[in-house]
């Protein structure tokens, strides 16, 4: 429900220029999604969402910056301290190495997460491969992968 829910916000402040945490708990609402505004509070700080200014003098909620480095570290850390015993890069690719039977939920996860450099992913019992746009963007996920299990 939680993720069905801020999917469903970020396709709003997508669409729309969203104002206030009324707004968006309205258009959820149009949506037949049920929350509270305090649900609503929280779904905004896990997203990191923050608030712009637009052309018309006025503020809407958008996608901060750094929401992908930061939500990685949010949601994959668990699945990955848990599960992957081991990664590597090969050039564009990194290969995840995890506990039987997890790699293809990693490999979900992070399909997940809109990763810009992700072209996409392949997994299968405990081995996923992750094709990333270039080299370094390759090694940059890697380092991310790093900071998580630590």
């Amino acid at each position: 429900m939680k993720g069905k829910r801020q999917q469903e916000i970020l396709r709003i402040i997508e669409e729309h220029d969203v104002e206030t945490q009324d707004q968006l708990l309205a258009e959820l609402r149009a949506r037949g999604v049920q929350s509270t505004q305090a649900t609503i509070s929280r779904d905004i700080k896990e997203l990191h969402l923050i608030k712009e200014l637009t052309g018309f003098g006025t503020y809407r909620y958008a996608v901060s910056e750094r929401k992908v480095s930061l939500n990685l570290a949010g949601r994959l850390r668990t699945i990955f301290k848990e599960g992957v015993t081991s990664f590597d890069v090969a050039q564009n690719i990194v290969v995840l190495k995890t506990m039987p039977g997890l790699a293809s939920a990693a490999a979900a996860a992070i399909d997940g997460m809109e990763i810009a450099d992700l072209v996409g992913s392949l997994a299968g019992d405990d081995t996923a491969i992750l094709i990333m746009r270039t080299n370094e963007s390759a090694i940059e996920f890697c380092d991310e992968i790093h900071k998580m299990l630590k």
